[in-house]
């Protein structure tokens, strides 16, 4: 826990990670904000979808209609803060010389994303069939 607080501190202050270990190549430290940029994108994705399901399906029960929004705007705002933390994890693991850390949130967002699509086809389904 205190490293992840550490971590948010780093989240506004950048410069203070490079404070620490020697600088890597510059080509992995912009890998890192590659990825950094394509998890940004992804959580967008779900903020925007969490909104044109709330916006566009107005038929639909208004519980299945927002709680289908909010687990997509859920998803794309952890998605949003995991991709900062993640980032500046990986550039503190390769000044250090580190093995880059291991995450479980990709397999996590993956489900819910998947529960949230099979909600989305039983909702479909049910409706084409009333």
């Amino acid at each position: 826990m205190i490293e992840f607080v550490r971590n948010v501190r780093l989240w506004c202050a950048p410069e203070q990670v490079r404070e620490e270990g020697s600088t890597p190549d510059y080509r992995f430290s912009l890998a890192n904000e590659r990825t950094f940029l394509a998890w940004l994108r992804t959580a967008l994705a779900l903020i925007g979808g969490g909104f044109a399901v709330d916006q566009f399906l107005p038929g639909l029960r208004w519980a299945w209609r927002v709680g289908l929004a909010l687990a997509l705007l859920g998803a794309g705002v952890l998605c949003s803060l995991r991709a900062v933390n993640h980032w500046v994890r990986c550039e503190q693991a390769m000044r250090r010389g580190e093995d880059l850390p291991a995450s479980r949130f990709p397999a996590v967002l993956s489900l819910v994303i998947a529960v949230v699509a099979v909600a989305m086809v039983v909702v479909v389904l049910a409706g084409r069939a009333g």
